[in-house]
Order: structure tokens, then sequence, then C-alpha cells
């Protein structure tokens, strides 16, 4: 049996993370992992192959949309799905040897498996052909993520009813498209098959789309997401589905009560959420256990209550999101290795990468008034930014929520060009616990679109200059 100081189970965002620090601390530290591929779902099957189809749909509408045409570039677009689907693929390879590449650096051991933990410091892997490896170790740490959550009465083939795997992979546009559920998975793959011609329709429990997220921030997005073509049920529920070889028809009702509809659709993509992954992975054997969801909980320093076997990502509490499992990642790591490991919950941000996209950190308008938090609100629009306007990208705004009497930022919300990447800046000004005034008195290029930050900023005292 091999000895190890940490041996990790699961190599997505969390894990490889988690087994890269731990490599740079100097722990002997192996990481389990049964594809064939290290990263996860996010680098395999999530955000990034994702990614890289959003991007190669919104230069497909750029030119065959008009918006070429509009900036005086004539172009006949010829869509070559394959070709697309290609790229993707090649993309994602590069991702996951690049990890591959960081473990050897850093002398992680990717122990290739399925990894169960059976009792106290012990980690039984099993191997493609069926062997099985025991390695013991002085840490744990569980780092399986999350899979889809299945709808019950609707049962996804990959084939006709799809899941975030299937919908990256669909062998050709669909003329019709049904998504159930209207959170960010299911958004961001709808933009990518609206953008190559399908029609979409989003199915959606809730009397709104992206729940949790700031509710004039989502009003505003669902607006431009319905002019590009979008069809929202909101306030619905699906009882019923039936594939064929040729389509699906879903059956959807009102969820206050009415008639029931019938749907029909080339595919139908279930996206109602995801749920942590846990199925055979031992807990029962060192006494953890889940709560009704299956989550993993900790003390608020990822220690399970076991000792010695620790949780972090998707499979714990929290937001289900690449960068707080990466977050979580570090800080678990720093701790094992004796050092200060701390993630601030409260400033993870959260972003939609459609076209306008949405970026979001800290509190929303509703939670504030919820808490009694009495604060001031700043905004700007992007129609009154010169670079959004040069660039014919006006669509959407940035919100600056302070407190009203410290002038601290507690939340941050907008809908806009690239703001996936500015909101940044707000995470940075709250970890630093920055007053609306310190941004608001921060020199910003122009002209670029980040002057709308410092805009929404002055606006919190009322004196926003360029609208």
């Amino acid at each position: 049996m091999s000895q190890y100081d940490v041996v990790i189970i699961g190599a997505g965002p969390g894990g490889y993370n988690a087994a890269i620090r731990a490599g740079q601390l100097g722990l002997k530290v192996a990481c389990v992992e049964g594809r064939e591929t290290l990263g996860g779902t996010c680098l395999n099957v999530g955000c990034m192959p994702s990614k890289a189809l959003l991007h190669a749909s919104e230069m497909y509408e750029a030119a065959a949309g008009g918006e070429f045409a509009n900036l005086g570039i004539q172009v006949q677009p010829k869509l070559d799905l394959a070709q697309m689907m290609k790229q993707k693929a090649e993309s994602v390879i590069n991702l996951t040897k690049g990890v591959e590449f960081l473990f050897k650096k850093n002398k992680v051991e990717w122990v290739k498996g399925w990894g169960r933990i059976d009792g106290p410091g012990k980690v039984v892997v099993k191997a493609a052909d069926g062997s099985e490896t025991t390695l013991e170790t002085k840490n744990i740490v569980i780092a399986t993520g999350s899979e889809p959550t299945p709808l019950p009465g609707v049962t996804v083939d990959n084939k006709r009813i799809v899941d975030s795997t299937g919908a990256l992979s669909l062998p050709e546009v669909p003329k019709s498209l049904v998504i159930v559920g209207a959170g960010v998975i299911g958004l961001e793959l709808g933009s990518v098959w609206r953008r190559l011609g399908a029609e979409v329709t989003v199915v959606e429990f809730l009397d709104r789309i992206c729940p949790g997220t700031d509710e004039e921030t989502a009003k505003t997005f669902q607006r431009s997401l319905t002019k590009q073509g979008f069809v929202f049920k909101l306030g619905s529920k699906v009882t019923g589905a039936k594939a064929s070889a040729k389509g699906v028809e879903l059956t959807v009702e009102p969820v206050a009560g009415g008639a029931a509809e019938t749907l029909k659709a080339d595919y139908v993509l279930v996206a109602i959420g995801r749920r942590p992954y846990t199925q055979g992975l031992g807990l029962e054997t060192v006494g953890v256990q889940t709560d009704k969801r299956g989550v993993v909980g900790h003390d608020g320093h990822f220690k399970t209550g076991a000792a010695g076997v620790w949780v972090i990502g998707d499979v714990t509490t929290g937001p289900m999101l690449a960068h707080k499992a990466e977050d979580e990642a570090v800080a678990c790591i720093e701790l094992i290795a004796g050092k200060a490991g701390h993630v601030n919950p409260d400033i993870i941000p959260g972003v939609i990468y459609t076209k306008p996209e949405v970026a979001t950190v800290g509190k929303t308008e509703e939670e504030l008034k919820a808490a009694g938090i009495a604060y001031k609100v700043g905004k700007f629009p992007f129609m009154a930014n010169s670079r959004a306007k040069i660039n014919h990208e006006t669509e959407g705004f940035v919100k600056v929520l302070a407190d009203a009497k410290t002038d601290r930022i507690l939340g941050a919300h907008m809908v806009g060009p690239n703001v996936g990447d500015m909101i940044a800046e707000f995470c940075v000004a709250m970890e630093f616990a920055a007053a609306s005034e310190d941004v608001a008195r921060t020199c910003h290029p122009h002209p670029t679109r980040s002057e709308a930050l410092r805009q929404a900023a002055m606006a919190v005292e009322g004196w926003a200059m360029q609208a």
C-alpha cells in the first residue's frame, strides 16, 4: 500500500487545484480520477466546451445576422457544425493536457480509476480493468463534484431528450428546442442553438428566470433574450415527455393550475440544476452523512465530521461554481499543511456567458431588504458608455449597492458587454471593504466599458457625470 499526506477524490477544478497546491507545498499527494482526461465536468463537458460553442455561435450570428454588415463587412457565412464541434473538442483536449502537465510539474500522482473511502485513512481505487488498489493517507479530500439533476417523469436518453452533456454535441441544429429550466446552463446552451438557427422555448417552474439573481437584473436580461427570439413559459411545470425517433412531445401545465398543453420539439434539454455526486463513495465507512439533497457538510473550514476527511466544491454547501471550488481547494490544502486558509462565501461572483453577459457579486436588493439593511443604489446604463455606443452593444447597466451609513459596497450586479470580466473589480473592492467612493475616485481608462463601473459608483452619491 502507498502512503500519502493527501489523497483527493476527483480531478475537477476543486480536485486538480487542490492537488497542485498540495504539490507546491511539498505534500505527497495523489489525485484519483476515473475519466480518461483530467479536469472534471468543467473542462470536459461543462464550462469550457460550452464557452467554445458560445464564442463560435456568437461569431456566426454576428456574420449572419447583420452585425458585420452594419460595420461595413460583407460576408456570406456558411455553418460547418462538424468543424465547430471539432474545434471545441480540440480546445478541451489542450486544456486537459495542460492539467496533466501541471500534475507532473508539481509531483502530483494521478491514480486512474474510481475512488471510494474504505474506512479512516484508506481510499480504494477501482481501475477500468476491475483491479483495485488501496491508498493509505493522512487526509482525504472529497472533490467529486456534481451531476445533472433528473426530472421526475422525463427520461434523459441523450438522443432526443438531453442533459447539458448531450446538448453540447447535438448532431444537427434543431428546428425547435425546448429547455426545461431557466437557469445559467439552460440559457447559455439555449443561446448557442438559437444563434445557429433553432427556435428556443424555455419552460420554468418559477415565475422568473435565473432564481437567486438580483430581480431587476434578471428582468432586464429576460427582456434582452426575448428580443433575441427566446420564448419563455414561466410558472409552468413539465408533467410528461414522449420521445420518438423524430422528436419529443412535452406535456406542460401551469403551476397555479389550468389546462395542460403539448409542446412539440426536435430536442428537449433538461437543465433544472445539478446535485452532489456521492454515489458509491463509501461515506458510511467513516460516518459521514449527507443532507436530503446529498450535500456533504463541513464545519466552515472544510472538515467533515470524520477526522482527516475534508470536502470542497459542488459536493458541499454553497454555489456550484468552478471558481468557488478552486478557492476552497487552495484554502483546504493550506489548512491541511498547517497554514491559514479561508474563503469568503459572500464574495463569490456569478456569471452567465450569454450576449449580453450577466455578472453579479454580493447581496441583491431583495436580500438587503429582507435583512433590513439600509442601502443606497448607484446605476449607470451602457447606453451612456462611449465605448459601448461605438461598438453597438448598449444593452444593460451596472448597479452598485452600498451601505447607507458606511458606503461600504455590499453588492454589484451587471448586464452588458464583457461584464463577466469586469465584475472582478468589485470582487477586489469588496474583499478590501471598499466604499463606493473608492471606486468612484479611482481613475479608469477612457474609452472603455469599465468606465460604466466607475460611473455607477459615482451614482451612489448622485454625481454620475456621463448620464
